[in-house]
């Protein structure tokens, strides 16, 4: 839930990659062990397999959603806590593995659950918002850049039908300078009104502009609609650039009344000579 240096990129490596592609691989020999147990133990062990397998791809996706939530400065904790999910389905698929011996199966899943979570943590369980900022201001712009999120998602996903790697590039360039905008929301929530069309109305037309020229691609569209879409591609990243520039020199500005008004106040007090003299 991409971005530049400064904060998730969704072609950043995944924490951990060892560790959870492990999880791919370790139930690979339940495929075989099950012959020789007749039926019931083939089931057994092929159930496991799949079990275990679907807790692989859970813990995956939870790690995923976590690298994310802490890039943000704003983020909802996770609405399903997958690696709490993959653990459990861990303990199940292990329990599974050791029947029909049911002795053997509850400390297998005991013992499963209990490294899974030892080695992957759990999910986040509270929303992140930045110091000072109200919980009202802060849920209203992490759900507007869930949403603006989801439309760069949809974006790469139908440049992605066209093969044109070069243009997927493209659009993952913009998609960074975009969410620099983001980035800039999530510091001070405050500043959501000032970037709400950009996050929604171009946004969604970003999106809808990518779904029609990847049907025109399908049909073998010329060069003229590549280089419009583009263009409009270059347009779009100026102005999400100028738009973030702006609300950060608002922001300087804003700063710069405060430190006036302060001092002001100081020099009324006369407390300013005191201030300097601690400094």
């Amino acid at each position: 839930m991409p971005d530049a240096a400064s904060g998730w990129s969704a072609r950043r490596p995944i924490r951990a990659g060892a560790r959870t592609n492990a999880l791919y691989v370790a139930p690979i020999p339940l495929l075989f062990t099950g012959w020789g147990g007749g039926p019931a133990g083939l089931a057994l062990d092929l159930a496991a397999f799949f079990v275990l397998m679907a807790a692989a791809h859970s813990t995956r996706e939870g790690i995923r959603a976590e690298m994310a939530y802490e890039a943000r400065a704003v983020a909802r904790r996770p609405a399903l806590p997958r690696k709490l999910l993959g653990a459990v389905l861990t303990g199940a698929g292990l329990a599974l593995a050791g029947l029909p011996a049911i002795g053997g199966a509850i400390a297998l899943a005991g013992l499963g659950v209990a490294l899974h979570v030892g080695a992957f943590g759990i999910d986040p369980l509270r929303n992140k918002r930045p110091d000072g900022a109200e919980a009202w201001q802060s849920d209203r712009a992490a759900e507007a850049i869930d949403a603006a999120e989801a439309h760069l998602a949809a974006m790469r996903d139908h440049i992605a039908r066209t093969g044109d790697r070069p243009l997927t590039t493209r659009v993952e360039a913009f998609a960074d300078t975009a969410r620099g905008l983001f980035r800039t929301v999530e510091r001070d929530p405050r500043d959501l009104p000032q970037a709400r069309a950009w996050l929604g109305v171009y946004l969604l037309g970003a999106r809808d502009a990518a779904a029609k020229y990847a049907d025109l691609a399908a049909n073998r569209a010329g060069p003229a609609a590549r280089a419009e879409f583009v263009a409009l591609l270059d347009d779009l990243e100026q102005g999400f650039a100028r738009r973030t520039e702006a609300m950060l020199l608002d922001d300087r500005s804003d700063l710069d009344v405060e430190i006036e008004v302060l001092r002001d106040r100081l020099r009324r007090d006369d407390l300013a000579p005191a201030a300097r003299d601690e400094v």
